[in-house]
This record gives structure tokens, sequence and C-alpha cells, in this order.
């Protein structure tokens, strides 16, 4: 799958697309085939190490997630494969794939499209990322 990475720490352009593999969910985990994220100001700073949180690189940026339930770990019961989901991860976003814990899952609302989820999660979301 295809993934926008962060490398090394600095402004956007140094972000680079690669191929890496799918992930496999855990116990108590969910992949989710993305739909759309956004971008957000505390994305621009985990990207050049501005931020409190530091995921380990190299790294998938993006917290703001919609998409489709692809995978579900041993324990999951709330959402099988198929469902329509919205999640707030903290980071991994950016890519045709993501994995996280499976209490952070919301169903989408009836109505609502994917990228309206994500624009709606977060006050200060700024732009959307169709995947």
């Amino acid at each position: 799958m295809k993934a926008v990475l962060c490398k090394s720490y600095g402004p956007p352009e140094s972000l680079v697309v690669e191929d890496i593999p799918s992930p496999v969910p855990g116990p108590g985990e969910a992949v989710i085939s993305v739909k759309a994220a956004s971008v957000n100001f505390p994305d621009v700073l985990i990207i050049q190490n501005k931020y409190q949180f530091k995921p380990p690189l190299p790294f998938s940026p993006g917290s703001e997630v919609a998409g489709i339930v692809k995978a579900v770990g041993d324990g999951v019961t709330h959402v099988k494969p198929g469902d329509e989901v919205l999640a707030i991860t903290t980071y991994g976003a950016f890519a045709e794939e993501v994995k996280t814990e499976a209490r952070r899952l919301l169903p989408i609302p009836a109505g609502m499209t994917f990228a309206g989820n994500v624009l709606s999660g977060t006050p200060k979301s700024s732009k959307c990322l169709y995947l």
C-alpha cells in the first residue's frame, strides 16, 4: 500500500510517498481502508518535531480519518469488516490503510460523506485528502 511518510523531521516538502506493507490488526485493533483524511495544524508541527506527541520515525502523519473497516483483531466486537467508520488516531492516516485501536472507531452517521466526517472532527481542520 502507499503511504505518505515522515522519514526525517522537516517541512511538508520533506515528506515522501512510498509503498509499505499493509498493517495487520492485533488484539483490540482494527485496520481501516482510508477514504478521506484531514490535514490539521498539529500534523505540520509533528512532522517538524515541534509537537508534544512524537511518533517514532518513520511514520505516516495524519490523525483524522474516515474509511471502511478492512479487518479487526481478536476481541473487537463493535465493528466488523465493511463498516464505514471515522476515527481520531495519533498518526498514520495519510496512507491507504491505517491500523488503530478499535475503541477509537465510531460509525459514520447516515447521510454523511467520508470527507464530511473528517472535516467536522476538529475545529482547525483545514484540508481533506481523498484517497
